[in-house]
């Protein structure tokens, strides 16, 4: 069973269509779209050198801009440890340059949420609540946060979190997903956002 259903429980259920076929991915399966980021942007200028060092780890990276093209891929899979996970995979494409944003998710059974490992090598660790709306809309919000040293995992001060918020719906209008992220610092306000629409590769 996708560890999202797992998360969701039977709200699941209440997911737009789209979404459930979108994030019902069990062990083997994945999900791939490509779309464009009508806006890039966050992050005062200072932050430049910490979004700089963030390319090495597949997390963060300092380019902004409006109409990017990306594409994303989940890959299920089971895990060394014989644990479910999903692989995410976001590429941006800055001209010739390819900017990542990648993740490993699992699920928490005994806390029910998902476990998310930002960077590759993981650098960021977060719990995940995953919430669905009424429109069948999914609310995603990131909670306690880590940083992760090789095997050392400390705990972060909310004032050095980046705070994460992601949207995402389908647009039965247009026939596309629809993203928003946005991720806020307490102190610095929003440090990290883009917003874009996307359609699976099957249906370009």
């Amino acid at each position: 069973m996708s560890i999202f259903r797992q998360a969701l429980g039977d709200d699941f259920n209440r997911l737009h269509p789209m979404l459930q076929k979108r994030y019902d991915l069990p062990s083997g399966t994945s999900f791939k779209a490509s779309g464009i980021m009508k806006k890039i942007s966050g992050g005062p200028k200072w932050m430049y050198p910490i979004f700089r060092a963030g390319v090495s780890w597949k997390l963060l990276f300092p380019e902004r801009g409006k109409d990017i093209p990306f594409t994303i891929t989940n890959k299920a899979f089971v895990g060394e440890n014989g644990e479910s996970q999903v692989h995410w995979e976001r590429i941006f494409h800055f001209g010739n340059r390819r900017r990542y944003f990648n993740a490993r998710m699992s699920f928490d059974k005994e806390r029910l949420i998902i476990r998310d490992y930002l960077g590759e090598p993981s650098l960021l660790y977060a719990d995940l609540g995953f919430l669905v709306t009424n429109n069948g809309s999914l609310t995603i919000r990131s909670l306690r946060q880590r940083l992760v040293l090789g095997k050392l995992e400390i705990p972060l001060p909310r004032i050095f979190q980046g705070l994460a918020t992601i949207i995402e719906r389908f647009d039965d209008e247009l026939g596309l997903y629809h993203i928003h992220v946005r991720v806020r610092n307490p102190l610095i306000g929003i440090v990290f956002s883009y917003e874009g629409m996307f359609s699976t590769d099957d249906d370009v």
